[in-house]
């Protein structure tokens, strides 16, 4: 089902401090930033051998992220399991009464597909599930 670890998403309040740390400091390979509008983020992207870290900062006070902030504050919002197929991955956990946030998947960054599973079914971390826009 899972093939690797895709991604683990850090919500940060501002990319533009947090981003030295992780490519400066750590040495990780920026990659770039990108909004995600549909999501309410702007993403930046480092590299870190096979898998990113993705930071995550709320675009509006309605976001998830904004809210998750207001809770935790800023670190670890979720980890990104990458999925040959998406539909078929979800059939299988509603099969098998897994809860999810999302039925169907919907569009992430870089344009791949995405569906989360709820905290509650996963020991207290948000799992997100993405299918590459390359499949």
């Amino acid at each position: 089902m899972t093939k690797k670890i895709n991604h683990i998403g850090i919500a940060v309040k501002n990319l533009e401090t947090a981003v030295p740390f992780y490519r400066d400091t750590l040495g990780m390979t920026f990659e770039g930033t990108e909004e995600v509008t549909e999501q309410k983020v702007r993403v930046a992207f480092l590299k870190i051998g096979e898998s990113r870290i993705e930071l995550l900062e709320p675009t509006s006070a309605d976001s998830p992220v904004t809210k998750f902030l207001e809770k935790n504050g800023e670190g670890i919002h979720h980890i990104a399991y990458e999925v040959d197929n998406l539909a078929a991955t979800l059939l299988e956990l509603q099969q098998k009464d897994v809860r999810l946030i999302d039925q169907t998947p919907r569009t992430g960054a870089h344009g791949a597909s995405i569906a989360f599973i709820h905290p509650k079914a996963s020991g207290g971390v948000l799992t997100e599930l993405c299918q590459s826009a390359r499949h």
